[in-house]
């Protein structure tokens, strides 16, 4: 069995990424759901989002006292940060470009693969 290169393995990145290169932009024409994102995106980053996060701290700090451990106030605060910036990660996977991907690209390539 041959052994795998470093070449063989720029090439097969590179055409990936030039296969995917066309569907990167292909959902970011419509704007059918742009209504329904930014409602959900004002109720998690809003007044809502603010209570819901103080009421997962306040519960991870209850469960923490009878529990005796900090984990689940560690818990609570990590759900309520992920709650509060679960709109804006979503936004930057969901709106890469190709700029994106040529960075991607030239990060693939430096990568020193020996096999």
């Amino acid at each position: 069995m041959q052994a795998i290169n470093k070449s063989h393995v720029q090439t097969l990145a590179l055409v990936a990424l030039m296969v995917g290169a066309g569907v990167a932009m292909a959902g970011t024409g419509s704007t059918t759901f742009d209504s329904v994102w930014t409602t959900i995106t004002d109720w998690m980053q809003g007044t809502l989002g603010r209570v819901l996060v103080g009421m997962m701290i306040l519960t991870g700090i209850g469960a923490g006292v009878l529990r005796q451990s900090l984990m689940s106030f560690v818990v609570g605060v990590g759900g309520g940060v992920g709650l509060y910036a679960a709109p804006d990660i979503i936004e930057s996977i969901m709106t890469a470009t190709i700029p994106t991907s040529v960075k991607a690209a030239e990060a693939l390539l430096s990568l020193p693969i020996t096999l």
